[in-house]
């Protein structure tokens, strides 16, 4: 996400959170006052959005002063300490809930896309995220991602040509369908990759006959299915595995020779970390 996307982001949220006035802090604490919080860590996992959080403090208070401890992508136990930030008490109130949703949910992202890549360790298959994000919170969940080792794909609907199911049916066929999808991007000089979803070996082999796409999703298929279509694509397009993937399976679906395995658990199913941010007492 860019530096002027995430403001605006940034800014809509806190417009959401912050309305009239936060009255809770200007009932009690009085204007001008400064103080330290740190970022305590609760639950074992990788550490994300420490960069987002820093955008949101500086846009709250851009005097404020952030010591960095642990930095993102790191995995972090309880009792870690992430980051002190010091400013505008009021500001870091106006933050607080802001940080710890972003962080929270980044960090549960982080931290299960780092589970499925381990389960993948010593093989060539990558971990590939889902377009199943929160409404306005795609780029922040994707950046998590990568921070858990895992790999994106498309962003959304305009940076890769994906015919799936619906797509394929409305169009009249598979070989119609990329004929037309071809034909799409050479009117309109796009430059565009094309994956196609077979819902069975029968659409497979129909789409190594049609032939001009870059990558087969192999959609909801059994691991025998899937070692069968491997064998029949033979490295001529790239494989992604996707549908009714789990921790459990996701090392037999690699071990078929698919490039990929999309996993939209990852982003649609997340365990928030636990993370807290408390106030520094000043000692009397």
């Amino acid at each position: 996400m860019e530096n002027s996307e995430l403001q605006d982001f940034i800014r809509l949220c806190l417009q959401e959170d912050i309305g009239t006035g936060d009255h809770s802090s200007l009932s009690c604490i009085p204007s001008g006052s400064e103080g330290t919080a740190r970022l305590l860590v609760k639950q074992k996992g990788v550490l994300a959005g420490v960069r987002v959080a820093g955008a949101v403090f500086s846009l709250t208070d851009p005097g404020h002063r952030m010591n960095i401890l642990i930095s993102d992508g790191s995995r972090v136990s309880p009792g870690d300490v992430a980051f002190f930030v010091t400013g505008s008490i009021h500001a870091i109130l106006k933050s607080e809930r802001l940080v710890l949703n972003i962080m929270q949910r980044m960090s549960g992202i982080a931290t299960s896309t780092s589970e499925y890549v381990a389960r993948l360790e010593g093989l060539r298959t990558r971990i590939l995220d889902t377009r199943k994000t929160a409404p306005g919170m795609r780029m922040l969940e994707k950046e998590a991602v990568r921070l858990g080792g895992g790999n994106n794909h498309r962003m959304g609907l305009y940076d890769m040509i994906m015919l799936k199911d619906n797509h394929v049916d409305y169009a009249g066929g598979i070989a119609r369908s990329i004929e037309k999808a071809c034909n799409y991007i050479t009117r309109n000089g796009l430059d565009l990759r094309i994956e196609i979803e077979a819902r069975n070996l029968e659409d497979v082999r129909e789409i190594i006959s049609a032939g001009k796409v870059d990558r087969i999703m192999l959609d909801n298929f059994s691991l025998p299915d899937t070692r069968e279509a491997v064998k029949l694509i033979d490295g001529r397009f790239e494989t992604e595995s996707s549908g009714g993937i789990t921790l459990e399976n996701v090392r037999d679906y690699a071990l078929c020779g698919v490039d990929y395995v999309s996993v939209g658990a990852i982003t649609h199913h997340l365990r928030s970390l636990d993370l807290s941010l408390k106030a520094v007492k000043e000692s009397s």
